[in-house]
């Protein structure tokens, strides 16, 4: 199944010019209306600030499309958790039956894989979730990480996950971690995480080097580039952890599971921080879109 491409987009991709995937569940599934549609106008706003074209994905009447209207942007936000969250596994069912999807990390990848887009900026990106060992819990973000041939910009995994089994799991698959002018992996609200990167990069040009050089080697799939949150931003780790064990513990009071238990955590921090964490990851995914539009324009260069 074809891509279907905004104007916009398709020109830039057929003039090989800088273009940057944006997923559309932080729009349906990560904030409430209307600061999901604002902040998502403001990311593509940074994304053309920094010389690429935006192309948010999501799936609209079963079609897969990168580069939304503002039309359709809004109604996403308006509708939000009505439109189904759709990970790579969802895709069928939704284009077969001529759904609306908003399409997670994973999926957003495969459709900016096919549509040959090669960089995308998210917030956080999914991984193996505490206690994995008895419940199995694992995002479909690592398994497309071993598929989609993708420069994913995010700040570090979830703070709501493993870290340390996500980047076990990540050396495992053979995905590399590129530290972005840090040597630590950052933990989304945080720029620390205790956690040491296996490689590091100072500039948009040299992630640009290592995105040609793995898929000149042709190793498939994604390379992150773990991008910590402006420190003006963070909320430190020593802070945040008491909030997610709280809201992890209320999860399994009450039976949460799934795809719905990120959006349900997310929002239980909200509330426990009295909205300084939606501030936090509104700050990071811009922080994210000007770093891989930058990445972006470099890599259009090679």
């Amino acid at each position: 199944m074809k891509v279907s491409l905004s104007s916009e987009v398709s020109a830039a991709l057929a003039a090989h010019q800088p273009v940057v995937a944006l997923e559309s569940t932080i729009i349906a599934h990560g904030m409430a209306y209307p600061a999901n549609v604002e902040t998502a106008l403001a990311v593509e706003q940074v994304v053309r600030n920094h010389g690429a074209v935006p192309a948010t994905i999501a799936v609209i009447g079963g079609k897969l499309k990168a580069g939304l209207s503002r039309e359709e942007i809004e109604r996403f936000g308006q509708e939000g958790p009505n439109i189904m969250k759709v990970s790579v596994r969802d895709l069928p069912f939704v284009a077969g039956r001529g759904l609306d999807g908003a399409t997670t990390v994973a999926a957003t990848m495969r459709i900016a894989a096919i549509a040959g887009i090669r960089v995308f900026a998210t917030g956080g990106m999914g991984g193996v979730h505490r206690g994995a060992g008895e419940n199995f819990d694992i995002s479909a973000d690592l398994t497309e990480m071993t598929q989609s041939n993708v420069a994913l910009v995010t700040a570090g995994a979830k703070a709501i996950l493993d870290l340390p089994l996500t980047l076990e799991r990540l050396e495992t698959d053979g995905v590399p971690v590129v530290g972005y002018r840090t040597g630590e992996f950052p933990a989304f609200y945080s720029r620390s995480s205790g956690l040491k990167v296996p490689m590091r990069a100072d500039s948009p040009d040299e992630v640009a080097a290592i995105m040609r050089a793995k898929w000149d080697l042709k190793l498939r799939g994604a390379i992150v580039v773990a991008n910590p949150i402006p420190q003006a931003d963070e909320i430190p780790s020593a802070e945040i952890e008491p909030v997610i064990a709280s809201a992890l513990a209320a999860a399994d009071r009450l039976g949460i599971r799934g795809k719905d238990i990120t959006p349900f955590l997310l929002g239980e921090i909200v509330k426990a921080t009295e909205g300084r964490s939606l501030q936090a990851n509104i700050a990071l995914v811009k922080n994210n879109a000007k770093v891989a539009a930058e990445i972006s324009v470099a890599f259009a260069r090679r």
